[in-house]
């Protein structure tokens, strides 16, 4: 594959202890790709560093979120095809031939799926796990690692969700969500994260409720129905149970029953109109 037509992302914040080794071995390797730093609002020497290694940088003059420095990459870049990754040392650059082999069997997304013992800690193991899972059952592909952020993509198709993609941490899920939405092909191949060097910028308990809100984002992206329509009859079950032991008691119908029985109906319409509006969402995309 030509480098000119290759762009590698990297976001960055405060990430002064490897950014510039992780420039430097990127460059090493593609000599001709265009790298671009973004650096989000750092308080130390992340652009010194980065700029002294080769690279592009790109100032946010204040922290915007890990999402936005992604878009601001992806809008930046001046390759065909774009890899994103992070600038803290747990991704190798060694790896991006890999992806690029991936790339030229005809996907349009290929994610890096971090193996057993890449996870920062066992708690966000379990929850990635809960991820890949549940995204598993809403696309009916398997989805072997959600919120990777190690991933190539072409520049042209990325951008088309560009204006989908929050500011903050969920930049990677729904990329991938969206993408398998459209139609598009999305691939995986094992790697191996390293531990990242410095102090990582996810907060369990703040970013944990965030990462929580993610799992009703990917049913209303991806099909909302799926979401809306378990809790539908959840409602209609609970009220046709409670429905039978009136009656069978007391030879009544119970206005419990009646309001549980009308909430399935308003959540049934409410999931198949979000169907009809996520439908026209990727209607030049289907």
């Amino acid at each position: 594959m030509d480098q000119n037509f290759l762009s590698i992302i990297l976001p960055a914040k405060n990430e002064a202890g490897a950014v510039g080794s992780t420039v430097a071995g990127i460059r090493s390797l593609f000599p001709k790709a265009q790298i671009v730093v973004v650096n989000d609002g750092s308080t130390d020497a992340t652009a010194e560093l980065a700029a002294a290694a080769g690279a592009e940088v790109i100032n946010h003059p204040y922290s915007k979120g890990n999402g936005a420095a992604i878009k601001t990459g992806a809008r930046a870049a001046r390759g065909e095809i774009i890899v994103f990754m992070d600038a803290d040392g747990q991704h190798n650059p060694a790896d991006i031939p890999r992806f690029l082999q991936k790339m030229e069997e005809g996907y349009d997304m290929v994610v890096g799926a971090r193996q057993a013992g890449s996870q920062a800690s066992v708690g966000r193991g379990l929850a990635n796990g809960f991820y890949n899972r549940l995204a598993s059952w809403m696309t009916g592909q398997k989805i072997e690692d959600l919120t990777s952020g190690f991933r190539a993509v072409r520049a042209g198709k990325f951008r088309e969700f560009l204006y989908l993609l929050p500011n903050g941490f969920s930049y990677p899920t729904t990329s991938t969500m969206a993408f398998f939405r459209a139609g598009y092909g999305v691939a995986y191949i094992p790697i191996t994260a390293e531990k990242r060097i410095g102090q990582s910028h996810i907060h369990l308990i703040k970013d944990g409720i965030r990462f929580l809100l993610i799992i009703f984002k990917i049913g209303t992206l991806y099909s909302p129905l799926k979401i809306f329509l378990p809790v539908a009859l959840f409602h209609f079950g609970v009220g046709l149970g409670y429905y039978i032991y009136t009656y069978t008691e007391f030879s009544r119908l119970s206005l419990a029953s009646v309001f549980l029985w009308s909430a399935a109906v308003t959540i049934f319409l409410i999931g198949l109109v979000s169907e009809q509006i996520t439908q026209l969402m990727y209607k030049d995309k289907l």
